[in-house]
């Protein structure tokens, strides 16, 4: 392994959260907006323009595994289908046995954490609240009596994880399975009821702080409210009740289906996920599965067709988009809204995949390069007994472009006066460390890729480049370091100290810069480890301005641990653990642990450090500061600050855009602050009229001022519909190699513009401002 990576998944997400993501967010994004808890960048779409909107972090990530517990390998629904198939409960191997071995040997029995806790009753407990946080975090489908009933192991579960015992762990959660039976099961009956939709009700989607249900008839009134907003969404959308019913019982339904899928690899990688991230936020177990798609993540690349899938309503398997130059888009065999209903290897049966989850489906598509897939397609304009078509394809190796490094160039001001700067926009610090660790030439990494973007803008004569960081959560630590290095001419970039408390500079070795015109950084609260590493040390060297919000304050290293090193003669596959090693500090000796990165010129805070950062975590380290690392600092930006600040109040208040984007975003945070929705069909109908006179005015606003609608705005008017019960083929596989210059991006371009021409037309504030050079900024 390298220096260390710091932890990939979006500012602090485990990956358990990842696997399940989508069967989350298919059932239980149920406000009055399509998805207005989930993500407030589809609630704020509802205002103003969705371009305006990029980088806003998404919101209820703070129950890590909210349902990758509810939807954990589930056998339902005996009582409202009339099923006689029993529950079966789930149960732990011997290959999940070694593996909690070894987790708990290097996370409670080693020298190696950053942040040790010995296993004993005081982590037992806090096991505890966090495994029964990620089974219920919303406390949708337990009994207090449950709860009375688990505590008995509160005490226990070290225990029982020193002694190899994962007992309590999946007996709980199939007691677990037995309340959610109860509750889909409940749900479903209640869609044959009479609604009433003139009384002033409203559900109350944030439980977090809510009660346990004293008993099922509490729990049945909380889930009327919740049925009765699905229904409400699909009246509001002019859906019939006959089809309105129709489609929640399918949602239902399929909901169940997807839960059943899951098998006791999710209910482990679930509770040590409750273990580990028990002694600090950002370690985590990774299951085999979680693994290969962390890697996939990191490098860019995987060998395969092509294609990415999905699942829709009727479980079949759907293509939902194609990557250009894979082998499915160079076949034309295939096209996005197409169906597979089984795969082949090159010889032998073909395999029935209707009903799969698609990471099961995903992996009998997946192969060596240079191997063959056969897939029976049934085409998206075919019924569902349409014909079938057999299809071929040679795998290859894939390159994802979707979260690469893109440019785009911002036109700032007219004529003369014209200027031009280049943005790149990174999602992420990725890295291939295969191809690395093999010295591949053609090894895919973030600072490569931001390199041969800088050679494309010298050579459109960009005055100035914009770094945006928005929703990058971090990456490789060596990519952090390498592409500071493209902006600095050697020199410490971060200081990093380990477990035994040893400090270590890391530094940018590599003489030259790619870039030494002015530059600038825009960063929000989503911006975490590695991105927060380049904008502190862009900030301490004084080398260009830090623009947006306060970052996520993410300050620790992980590394990747291959727990199959040390299953010696044996093919098991262990999986990963992602395990804090080290604490980060900036070359200037302050931590960005809680803190974060502050900006130099400051955008409205979306949401507080409160409510999403590091200090939503109540066993985050705490924030710390060291001495100094030796370094030539650039410039001091401050005395050039005050001014850039006052242009940009300015500009900002008589922006419309950007007057825009402060009201959306002051209405959000006060509808995040009801924490619920009303049920009254009146009220929300008058919220979807002023929301809609809103969108009408502004559309007739930009077409004034000789501007376009936003389709995306346009189309953003609730559904009431999940993702997979709309039709795909209308919406996806759009061209989006070219970004959106959205309204953030467009003032940063004109700040740094501003700080342009005031150092080349103010001298004696550019000497200030660099004080030993003619200055980077007037360059």
């Amino acid at each position: 392994m390298n220096r260390g990576c710091l932890d990939l998944s979006k500012t602090g997400t485990r990956p358990t959260a990842q696997a399940i993501a989508s069967y989350r967010e298919a059932f239980f994004c149920t406000t009055g907006t399509r998805g207005a808890h989930c993500a407030p960048s589809d609630a704020l779409r509802r205002g103003s323009s969705a371009a305006n909107f990029r980088g806003l972090p998404m919101v209820r990530v703070t129950r890590i595994a909210l349902f990758l517990t509810a939807a954990l390998g589930l056998p339902l629904l005996a009582q409202a289908e009339a099923a006689s198939s029993s529950a079966v409960a789930l149960q732990a191997n011997d290959t999940q046995v070694m593996a909690a071995r070894w987790v708990e040997q290097l996370v409670s029995n080693s020298r190696f954490h950053y942040s040790p806790h010995a296993l004993d009753d005081s982590l037992s407990s806090a096991m505890f609240d966090a495994y029964v946080e990620s089974l219920d975090g919303d406390k949708l489908f337990l009994l207090q009596a449950d709860i009375d009933k688990f505590s008995a192991w509160r005490l226990q579960l070290d225990d029982a994880l020193a002694s190899n015992d994962l007992g309590p762990a999946f007996e709980m959660f199939n007691a677990y399975t037995q309340r959610v039976n109860e509750r889909i099961a409940h749900q479903l009956a209640l869609l044959d009821g009479e609604w009433d939709f003139t009384l002033d009700e409203s559900y109350a989607w944030d439980r977090e702080d809510a009660a346990w249900a004293k008993d099922s008839a509490e729990l049945d009134e909380l889930w009327r409210l919740r049925v009765k907003n699905d229904i409400l969404r699909l009246r509001l959308a002019g859906k019939e009740m006959d089809d309105i019913r129709k489609t929640l019982r399918k949602r239902y339904r399929n909901f169940a289906e997807r839960m059943r899928e899951l098998d006791s690899e999710d209910v482990f990688q679930t509770f040590m996920n409750a273990y580990a991230g028990a002694i600090e936020p950002h370690t985590s177990y990774m299951n085999p599965r979680t693994s290969e798609n962390f890697n996939i993540a990191m490098s860019l690349s995987l060998e395969g067709i092509g294609a990415v899938l999905s699942r829709d309503d009727e479980e079949y398997t759907v293509i939902r988009s194609i990557v250009p130059g894979g082998p499915a888009g160079m076949s034309g065999k295939v096209k996005v809204g197409d169906r597979i209903a089984s795969v082949g290897q090159e010889s032998g049966p073909m395999v029935d995949v209707v009903g799969w989850r698609i990471d099961d489906v995903v992996k009998l598509i997946r192969g060596p390069k240079g191997s063959k897939v056969r897939l029976d397609v049934l085409p998206a304009e075919a019924g569902l007994d349409g014909e079938h078509s057999l299809v071929e394809l040679s795998r290859d190796k894939i390159k994802l472009e979707e979260q690469a490094a893109k440019k785009v160039i911002v036109d700032v001001g007219e004529g003369e006066d014209a200027r031009r700067i280049g943005v790149i926009l990174l999602p992420t610090f990725y890295q291939d460390f295969e191809g690395r660790r093999r010295d591949e030439a053609d090894y895919r990494s973030a600072t490569r890729d931001v390199e041969k973007i800088l050679t494309d803008l010298k050579q459109e004569n960009v005055d100035g480049v914009l770094i945006d960081l928005r929703q990058n959560g971090g990456g490789s630590l060596d990519e952090a370091i390498e592409l500071t290095g493209l902006f600095i001419d050697q020199g410490p970039v971060v200081q990093v100290r380990d477990a035994g408390r040893r400090i270590s500079v890391q530094s940018d070795s590599k003489p030259g810069v790619a870039w030494d015109g002015p530059m600038a950084v825009i960063i929000n609260r989503a911006s975490a480890s590695a991105s927060e590493i380049f904008a502190g040390a862009i900030q301490d060297y004084g080398r260009g301005l830090i623009i947006g919000e306060p970052t996520f304050g993410k300050g620790t290293v992980q590394n990747l641990i291959d727990l199959d090193r040390f299953a010696s003669g044996s093919e098991a596959q262990l999986g990963h653990l992602k395990m804090t090693v080290a604490q980060f500090f900036r070359v200037a000796g302050g931590s960005t642990q809680h803190k974060g990165v502050l900006p130099d010129i400051a955008f409205p805070v979306t949401l507080d450090a409160s409510e999403y950062g590091e200090s939503m975590y109540d066993n985050a380290l705490p924030w710390a500061e060291i001495g100094k690392a030796k370094f030539h600092s650039v410039g001091n930006l401050s005395p050039l600050v005050p001014r850039l600040q006052t242009q940009h109040d300015a500009r900002a208040a008589s922006d419309q855009e950007f007057q825009w984007w402060t009201q959306d975003v002051a209405e959000y945070r006060a509808q995040r602050d009801k924490k619920l929705v009303s049920l009254n069909e009146a009220t929300r109908r008058a919220e979807r009229s002023e929301n809609e006179a809103k969108r009408k005015a502004r559309a007739e606003a930009r077409k004034a001022l000789g501007k376009a609608e936003d389709e995306a705005l346009a189309a953003s008017e609730d559904d009431g519909l999940q993702d997979d019960e709309r039709d795909i083929t209308k919406d996806l596989n759009a061209d989006d190699s070219t970004p959106e210059i959205d309204t953030l991006m467009r003032e940063s371009a004109h700040i740094l513009v501003d700080a342009i021409e005031l150092l080349q037309a103010d001298k004696a504030l550019a000497a200030q401002v660099y004080p030993k050079a003619s200055g980077t900024l007037a360059d």
